[in-house]
């Protein structure tokens, strides 16, 4: 939260507004903040992170869409974590995969409509190798999940702690040279490791706030609007230095941005919204 930029919070469409809703504040702990009709605002603490709405002609994203790959979110510490791992196997919830990515600790699962979702905390910075041209050594190891459940306190899950963010985004494309090209060449942020059919970047030396990858996606055209899932995220601008640099790039690629109260809105390559807003850690 404290990097240059870093995610705010995601947007998703549903189909069963009632039963997402439930799921993510039962299984994964956020607060309702705000509701309407349409649509709910979820945190952790006050800081709100997701946002669901529905519409009436949401027909289901493929799983070869652009769009979602999971959304992440970032525990405070491994004590915050295994107590949510804790709390899932008391609910009976499936995971998806369980990683040691040398960087952080991670778990895996699907919301009910096919949603990627990671759990996830970080090792300290300190115990991170980078290269000598910036990046950061990742890879994909087991993770002990028994001894993290075995290391949880007993005491009850209380929801997720205000201190939790979403920690990054990773997202579907439809090939990674255009990736590399927007999320590089037009937001600026740094490509901190690549594996085959994925990219990942991120500011301030962290080691990714957005990722992209083409594992089911490639190819794949822009999202419609009348389509579940990933609808937009938001990037927060610590630095108002960094926006502005942004902001006179995308003037000078002619990237439609439009102006609004929360911030500077654009799309990806992908019909992916994005939000640019100017924030305070």
């Amino acid at each position: 939260m404290s990097r240059p930029v870093h995610v705010g919070r995601a947007h998703l469409v549903v189909r069963d507004l009632e039963t997402m809703a439930r799921f993510y504040s039962e299984a994964l702990g956020l607060k309702p903040l705000e509701q309407s009709a349409s649509g709910i605002e979820l945190g952790a603490g006050e800081r709100h992170l997701l946002t669901l709405t529905t519409r009436s002609d949401a027909a289901r994203a493929p799983r070869n869409a652009a769009g979602l790959f999971h959304n992440a979110f970032l525990m405070p510490d491994r004590a915050e974590l295994a107590h949510w791992v804790a709390h899932a196997a008391h609910l009976g919830l499936q995971f998806d995969g369980a990683s040691d990515h040398l960087v952080s600790e991670a778990i895996y699962l699907s919301d009910p409509e096919g949603n990627g979702i990671e759990v996830y905390r970080d090792r300290s910075p300190d115990e991170w190798t980078y290269h000598a041209d910036g990046t950061v050594e990742m890879d994909t190891r087991r993770l002990d999940l028994q001894a993290l459940y075995d290391s949880a306190t007993k005491t009850p899950w209380a929801g997720m702690s205000p201190e939790a963010a979403l920690g990054h985004i990773h997202l579907q494309v439809g090939n990674m040279p255009e990736a590399d090209r927007f999320y590089e060449g037009v937001l600026g942020l740094k490509k901190m490791a690549s594996y085959p059919g994925a990219s990942f970047f991120s500011s301030g030396s962290y080691h990714h706030h957005v990722a992209a990858n083409v594992w089911n996606s490639r190819n794949a055209p822009a999202r419609t609007g009348a389509m579940t899932g990933l609808q937009a995220y938001s990037l927060a601008f610590n630095d108002r230095e960094t926006l502005d640099k942004v902001l006179t790039t995308l003037e000078g690629l002619e990237i439609v941005v439009e102006r609004s109260a929360e911030g500077y809105r654009l799309t990806d390559p992908w019909g992916i919204g994005i939000t640019l807003v100017a924030s305070e850690v």
